[in-house]
């Protein structure tokens, strides 16, 4: 079996970063997650330990959640990443200035042979690389939420990517006992773009009355066998990130990707999905 890095660096600790932050410490990687204060710094250890004690119920930790959790530790600037860390993961908000800005900071922090890379789900791995002064050691690795449970990551080849670069992102993906395709750098990738074009679809056929939710997602996941349906998997997402990858696709890849009015209109309410709890369901913890 391929082996996991031996220092990992995850540059957000929200959902997605702590998810990311726990299946390489459960690989046997040192992570530092990198956030904003001591308070948020403490929630994203919270969030890794919640996400180790669920694994551990579920008999999916080889080892004890609070030696993997032992592994973890938290920093609140990029400058304290270790310079010797070999991947740096950003796991922020779709922002591209926000991204970029931390790119640049995180690679004058670590070494010449650390690997970088964004979590994006659709913005342009490229464009992010112009940031960069060693683009050749950056690309894109799209995990999936729950990242721990997830079968999939995602490699996204920018323009200036080195080959030996994606050779040891792939085997990095295989020591997290993960699945991974390669996709070269466009609009939303592969998963992205068609995700989000059947999640506007049936959007808008919430929104011209075709029919309820729950009856759409039966259709898919009874018919076509997918896990669940595309808009139970837009509360799990978040109405506000897949309206937010809708409009940035909407402008690079044109009118197929208009985001329905009934999108606007949610998350101008707050109805942001599971995380508000409603959305086009109604979620209780």
């Amino acid at each position: 079996m391929a082996a996991a890095p031996g220092t990992v660096g995850v540059v957000g600790g929200g959902r997605m970063g702590a998810g990311i932050a726990q299946s390489f410490a459960t690989a046997g990687s040192a992570v530092v997650v990198v956030e904003s204060g001591e308070e948020a710094a403490a929630a994203a250890l919270e969030r890794v330990a919640t996400g180790l004690r669920r694994a551990a119920e579920r008999g999916r930790l080889e080892e004890p959640a609070e030696r993997v959790l032992a592994r973890v530790t938290t920093v609140t600037a990029v400058e304290d990443l270790p310079a010797d860390a070999d991947l740096v993961v950003e796991a922020v908000p779709e922002d591209p200035a926000l991204k970029a800005r931390l790119l640049a900071a995180v690679e004058k922090a670590v070494g010449e042979s650390t690997v970088l890379a964004t979590n994006t789900s659709s913005l342009s791995v490229t464009e992010l690389g112009t940031a960069l002064a060693r683009p050749e050691r950056f690309l894109g690795m799209h995990f999936f939420n729950p990242v721990p449970a997830s079968a999939l990551v995602e490699l996204v080849v920018a323009g200036r990517t080195a080959g030996d670069t994606v050779r040891t992102a792939l085997e990095w993906v295989r020591a997290l006992g993960k699945k991974d395709v390669v996709v070269r750098d466009s609009p939303g990738f592969a998963s992205s773009r068609l995700g989000v074009a059947l999640g506007l679809e049936a959007i808008r056929m919430v929104e011209e009355g075709v029919a309820e939710p729950e009856a759409i997602d039966a259709a898919m996941s009874l018919g076509y066998k997918h896990p669940m349906g595309p808009l139970r998997l837009t509360d799990l997402v978040g109405l506000d990130v897949r309206l937010a990858i809708a409009e940035y696709l909407h402008g690079t890849l044109g009118e197929r990707f208009a985001p329905p009015e009934l999108l606007r209109e949610k998350v101008a309410r707050g109805e942001l999905g599971r995380k508000t709890g409603r959305g086009f369901y109604t979620w209780e913890d």
